[in-house]
C-alpha cells in the first residue's frame, strides 16, 4: 500500500479533505475570495479546524458569500447573527464581514473584480515556494504586509498581515504545500 505524503497540519478528516482538494488551488471567483477573506478573519485567535466545521453555517448565515447581499445586512440582521451558534459570535467579526462586503463592492467597481485587485499583490501569478518543513513557512511576507496595508487603507477590517498571508495560501496566491506533499506538484 502506497502512503500518501501530505503537509503535516491537517489533523481531522475535514482538514484532510480541505488540504487535499482546496488549499492552495488558485481561486479567481469573487464570491469564493470573499468567503476565504471572511473565514480567515473569523479564524483570528481560533483554529482553522473549528472554522471548517462552521463553514456551511457561514455560507447559510452570510447569503452564500454574495457580497451584494451581505452589504445590505441591517443592524437587526447582525443582532440575529449574534445569536447564531453555528458561527463565531463575535460582534466585530460579524460587523467586519458586512463592512468588508461593502468595501469589496467598491473595489470591484474600481478594478472590475475583486479577483483582479487581490491578485495584483502577486503580479497575477501564484508564487510557488519550495519549503521542506513547516518551520520554514512564515506567518507573513512582504507581499502580505503590502496587501494588509492596502486593504486597511481601503476600509477592510480583520485583514492583518497574518490573516492576509493565510488568505493568500488558501486561495492559491502562494503554494506553501511542502515539497514532500503530493499536492505540491499538482497545483499550478
Amino acid at each position: 500500500m502506497t502512503r500518501i505524503h501530505r503537509c503535516p497540519w491537517p489533523s481531522t478528516e475535514l482538514d484532510i479533505a480541505y488540504h487535499d482538494s482546496e488549499w492552495g488551488v488558485p481561486v479567481h471567483d469573487d464570491r469564493t475570495l470573499f468567503e476565504f477573506l471572511t473565514l480567515e478573519g473569523a479564524q483570528a485567535g481560533l483554529s482553522w479546524s473549528m472554522i471548517l466545521k462552521k463553514r456551511d453555517n457561514y455560507k447559510r448565515a452570510f447569503a452564500d458569500f454574495d457580497p451584494a447581499r451581505v452589504a445590505r445586512f441591517s443592524a437587526k440582521k447582525v443582532e440575529g447573527l449574534m445569536l447564531d451558534p453555528g458561527i463565531v459570535r463575535n460582534r466585530l467579526k460579524i460587523e467586519s464581514t458586512v463592512s468588508n462586503a461593502r468595501v469589496l463592492l467598491d473595489v470591484k467597481n474600481e478594478f472590475e473584480s475583486f479577483d483582479a485587485y487581490v491578485w495584483r499583490f502577486v503580479d497575477g501569478q501564484p508564487k510557488k515556494n519550495a519549503r521542506r518543513s513547516t518551520s520554514e513557512v512564515p506567518a507573513s511576507t512582504p507581499q502580505s504586509d503590502v496587501m494588509s496595508k492596502e486593504l486597511k487603507r481601503r476600509g477592510f477590517r480583520f485583514v492583518g498581515t497574518t490573516i492576509c498571508y493565510a488568505f493568500m495560501q488558501a486561495v492559491g496566491m502562494v503554494n506553501d504545500h511542502l515539497v514532500t506533499c503530493f499536492r505540491y506538484r499538482e497545483i499550478h
